[in-house]
């Protein structure tokens, strides 16, 4: 079985990992009120999921 002949250093370690990165919030429109939300969570602002209320928001 091959084993290597030095230890790897960390910065090429770190170099291979650059790629690794994490993607960015993605962001719809709310039907009800227009504001933006993230999918399949309901709405901050007006408290509506799926033209249901779900939340109670207090003006």
């Amino acid at each position: 079985m091959a084993l290597p002949k030095r230890k790897q250093s960390k910065a090429r370690g770190r170099k291979r990992r650059t790629h690794y990165k994490a993607a960015g919030v993605s962001i719809s429109e709310c039907p009800q009120c227009s504001q933006p939300k993230i999918p399949h969570r309901a709405c901050p602002n007006c408290g509506y999921y799926r033209g249901r209320p779900i939340l109670s928001t207090q003006e």
